[in-house]
């Protein structure tokens, strides 16, 4: 059974990281996302409102598990028994970053594959960031996430849904 771990802040999950997550469930017998609790930033969301909102919108995908975790990736995979990470690109620039990442990864833990899936050209431009400060200004983000995370980035924010006529 191969076993893939997909890493992320998702703070908060997008539609690119929904593509993301469909796919390489796909590919791999188990996927695991893995909800990073980092302490060094300061999310819009606890760690645990994001493996909720993440259980909730993968709940269809049979083969799909949500955890989190701190400390290293690559020990995560191994604790986890994956012998794939699953990252996303963009852009150039996320190649670049990823790559090398993936490259130290490699030399710290050999046993573990990263694979890159590109983004859908609909959400290349995409990332929890702009996500945030369109809500900030009280602007769309319907086409931006599932319903469910964009009622609790409303929520969160304090900003009023957006009602169009």
């Amino acid at each position: 059974m191969t076993t893939a771990v997909y890493p992320g802040s998702f703070d908060p999950v997008t539609n690119g990281h929904l593509d993301i997550i469909h796919r390489a469930a796909k590919m791999f017998d188990r996927l695991i996302i893995a909800v990073l609790n980092n302490n060094s930033k300061t999310p819009l969301f606890t760690t645990d409102e994001r493996v909720t909102m993440l259980r909730e919108i993968t709940a269809d995908i049979p083969n799909v598990e949500v955890e989190s975790f701190d400390g290293l990736t690559i020990d995560y995979c191994h604790q986890k028994g994956a012998g794939f990470m699953v990252r996303g690109l963009r852009a150039v620039t996320d190649f670049e970053y990823e790559l090398q990442i993936a490259q130290t990864n490699r030399v710290i833990a050999p046993d573990i594959d990263t694979v890159f899936l590109t983004t859908n050209l609909k959400y290349s431009y995409l990332s929890s960031s702009i996500v945030k400060e369109i809500a900030s200004y009280d602007g769309e983000i319907g086409a931006f996430a599932d319903p469910r995370v964009v009622d609790r980035i409303h929520s969160k924010m304090g900003v009023r849904k957006r009602q169009h006529e």
